[in-house]
C-alpha cells in the first residue's frame, strides 16, 4: 500500500484529478459493486445494477467522457382500515469513466432490462482494428 499525502489545493485545481480513481473504473472490467465495464469489438459497454427502478425513473448524462447514473424510487403506501403505512427508497448513484475512443457523433444505445442498465457506446473508426496486407519484398 502506497500512503500518498492529501492535497486538497491540488484537487481543487485539477477537474480531472479524480477522474481515473479506482471507485469510477473497475480494472479489467470486472464487476465492481454493481458497476461493469469492458470492451467488444465494435463497442465500450457499461452495465449497472438499477434493481426495482422503472425505465421512466433513471436519468442518464454523458458528458466529457463521464458518464452519470442516477435512479431513485420512492414508494409510500397508506391504508386507514388497516392502521397500515409504508415507505421504501431505492436510490442508485454512478459515474463512471468511459474508457477508449468512442464516436461522440453517435448516441449510445441505453436498455434496462431485469434491473441491468447496459448503456453501449460506439468505438469510433479509428479504434476498430484493421486488417493489415503483407507486401512482397522487391529485392
Amino acid at each position: 500500500m502506497t500512503l500518498t499525502r492529501w492535497s486538497p489545493v491540488s484537487r481543487m485545481l485539477s477537474p480531472w484529478s479524480d477522474l481515473w480513481e479506482d471507485d469510477l473504473l473497475p480494472v479489467g472490467g470486472s464487476s465492481l459493486g454493481g458497476m461493469e465495464v469492458y470492451e467488444t469489438e465494435k463497442d465500450v459497454v457499461v452495465k449497472l445494477n438499477v434493481a426495482g427502478v422503472p425505465q421512466d425513473k433513471i436519468d442518464i448524462t454523458f458528458e466529457k467522457g463521464v458518464l452519470f447514473v442516477n435512479a431513485q424510487l420512492e414508494e409510500e403506501k397508506h391504508e386507514e382500515k388497516r392502521n397500515y403505512y409504508s415507505r421504501s427508497t431505492k436510490q442508485y448513484s454512478y459515474r463512471v469513466a468511459v474508457p477508449g475512443e468512442i464516436d461522440l457523433g453517435k448516441e449510445p444505445d441505453a436498455q434496462v432490462d431485469q434491473g441491468i442498465l447496459t448503456v453501449k457506446f460506439a468505438k469510433s473508426q479509428a479504434a476498430l482494428p484493421k486488417k493489415l496486407k503483407i507486401k512482397a519484398s522487391s529485392k
